[in-house]
C-alpha cells in the first residue's frame, strides 16, 4: 500500500501499473494479487481506511449538541493528511468526493430530520452543504500544499454559522 501511495502521490492511478508497484515494493506479483484485485483496489481499501465508520463513530462524530464536531474533523485530517491532500487535489480519485460527502450526509441526516420533515428539502439541503463542505476542502488543497487545516475549519464554522445571513442577503 505504501508503494502504491508514493506512486499515486507522483501521478494518475491509470499510469500506475502493478509491476511499478511490485518493484517499489520490493516484492512479486503474487504477492501483490495475494492482497488486491488490481491498482484500483488498492486504491478503494485506502479511502475506505480513511473513511470514518459511520456506526463505530456516531458518538465521537458528533459533539453534545448532535453537530458534526470540527474538532473531529481536525483529527480525523491530521490523522489522514497525506490521503486527502492528494485524494482531494487536483490529481486525486473524484469518486473520493462523492463517497466523503455520502459519508458525511448520512451522519448528519438524523440532526436535519427533525428541522425538515419534507425528504426533497431534507436531501438537497444535505447535498449543498457537504459539496460545499467538500468544495472548500478541495479547493483548498488545490491552492495550498500544506494548508492550515484550523484555519480552514474556522472559516467553515463561519461560513455556517455567523456569515450565513449576510451571504444570503447579499446573495437574494
Amino acid at each position: 500500500m505504501d508503494a502504491f501511495w508514493q506512486l499515486y502521490s507522483e501521478k494518475r492511478i491509470e499510469k500506475i501499473t502493478i509491476k511499478d508497484i511490485t518493484i517499489k515494493a520490493g516484492y512479486n506479483r503474487s504477492t501483490f494479487y495475494k492482497y488486491f484485485t488490481d491498482v484500483y483496489d488498492v486504491l478503494e481499501q485506502i479511502e475506505s481506511s480513511i473513511l470514518p465508520d459511520l456506526e463505530k463513530h456516531k458518538d465521537i462524530l458528533m459533539d453534545t449538541n448532535k453537530h458534526l464536531s470540527l474538532i473531529h474533523i481536525t483529527e480525523v485530517y491530521n490523522r489522514n493528511k497525506k490521503y486527502f491532500v492528494v485524494l482531494l487535489g487536483k490529481n486525486g480519485d473524484p469518486a473520493f468526493h462523492e463517497k466523503i460527502k455520502n459519508v458525511y450526509k448520512e451522519l448528519i441526516r438524523p440532526s436535519f430530520q427533525s428541522i425538515y420533515t419534507d425528504d426533497l428539502t431534507l436531501e438537497y439541503t444535505l447535498e449543498y452543504m457537504m459539496s460545499a463542505f467538500i468544495g472548500v476542502l478541495t479547493y483548498c488543497f488545490t491552492q495550498e500544499e500544506d494548508p492550515d487545516i484550523q484555519k480552514l475549519i474556522q472559516i467553515l464554522w463561519n461560513l455556517m454559522h455567523n456569515e450565513h445571513s449576510k451571504i444570503v442577503n447579499l446573495m437574494f
